[in-house]
């Protein structure tokens, strides 16, 4: 799980910009199944085409935060957009890769404290504010670089202690992660489901991934994987290392949740719940309402400083949360109402 995890964060995904991340997905997925992209570039796999009973989605966004390039100014800097949402606050003084013609580090410009506006200290700087360094003047930068080039963090994939990581992108290479795990533990087991898995592209922009290829698919119904937050200092939100988290709110299906609980509780999968008195933020909420309906559920992964360069998770909830969807396969594969 670590060594995929590692390889899935290690490529860059933005919005619109999947094509490294849904290439490796789809090699990895293509031992379990068909393996196909849509119109958007989603990529699909169908897993026992043969199965009769139920017809399962699981979903997973593979597309990652990230800017686009919107200019280069006078001076060299590359002026940019977000894509996604991007915590403004960790912007300034940030590490970044530039895909331009060939792959560039830059860091975002950062005001010393020394001449910075006392007025707006302590603020954080606007998009429009900041700029790209990457050492060239404009001349030299614009033969490497043009305009809408995407601009991912750089980060790597270091490990804390006990099975913890921190990476950029792990929301949600994590989701997609457990999938390829789940699917694997489900590669000898006996069941009668039929599974398409899809890894979607665009959920940080405006979820057209999964609305587009959920429609087109038309399960009975879809399990979502994506990552939810986990606590940091002074705060009272659900702890790493305590499993999956289950999800509850008016756009989920209430049967699927408490099956899933039913399934975390036989198998002595340790697990919360994350009650939402709306939407989710997911594409839970696309996929339930595309075209009929669809009964939806919702696993998310505890991560702490999301939308970063420095996100964090522990390995054992992305393990605990595939067998809990193994699991729960099993069941409904074998007529477990």
């Amino acid at each position: 799980m670590k060594q995929l995890l590692q390889k899935l964060c290690s490529l860059p995904g933005v919005s619109g910009c999947e094509f490294s991340v849904a290439d490796t997905v789809a090699e990895h997925l293509s031992q379990y199944g068909d393996v196909r992209r849509d119109a958007l570039g989603s990529v699909i796999g169908e897993i026992n085409n043969k199965g009769q009973a139920p017809h399962i989605l699981l979903d997973a966004h593979i597309d990652q935060i990230g800017l686009l390039v919107t200019d280069i100014d006078k001076t060299g800097f590359l002026r940019f957009t977000m894509c996604g949402k991007a915590d403004l606050r960790v912007l300034s003084g940030a590490e970044v890769i530039v895909w331009g013609k060939k792959p560039l580090f830059g860091v975002i410009s950062s005001t010393p404290p020394h001449i910075a506006n006392p007025e707006k200290a302590g603020t954080a700087k606007t998009v429009s504010e900041l700029g790209i360094d990457i050492g060239y003047c404009e001349k030299e930068a614009r033969e490497l670089v043009s305009i809408g080039d995407a601009v991912t963090f750089n980060s790597g994939f270091f490990e804390l202690c006990d099975m913890k990581v921190s990476s950029a992108s792990l929301d949600n290479r994590a989701g997609a992660a457990v999938i390829l795990k789940a699917l694997e533990l489900l590669k000898e087991k006996k069941h009668n489901a039929r599974i398409t898995a899809l890894f979607s592209v665009l959920e940080e922009t405006n979820k057209g991934g999964a609305a587009a290829a959920s429609f087109g698919i038309s399960p009975d119904e879809a399990v979502v994987f994506d990552v939810s937050f986990a606590n940091y200092p002074n705060s009272k939100l659900t702890s790493l290392s305590s499993g999956p988290m289950i999800g509850i709110a008016p756009v989920l299906s209430r049967e699927i949740s408490k099956r899933l609980i039913k399934t975390a509780e036989n198998h002595k999968i340790p697990y919360t719940l994350e009650v939402m008195g709306r939407l989710t933020s997911t594409n839970a909420d696309t996929i339930a309402i595309s075209g009929k309906g669809i009964k939806t559920g919702l696993i998310s992964i505890p991560l702490r400083n999301m939308h970063s360069s420095v996100e964090l998770l522990d390995i054992n909830d992305l393990e605990l949360s595939a067998r809990l969807i193994a699991e729960y396969i099993i069941k409904r594969g074998n007529g477990d109402a």
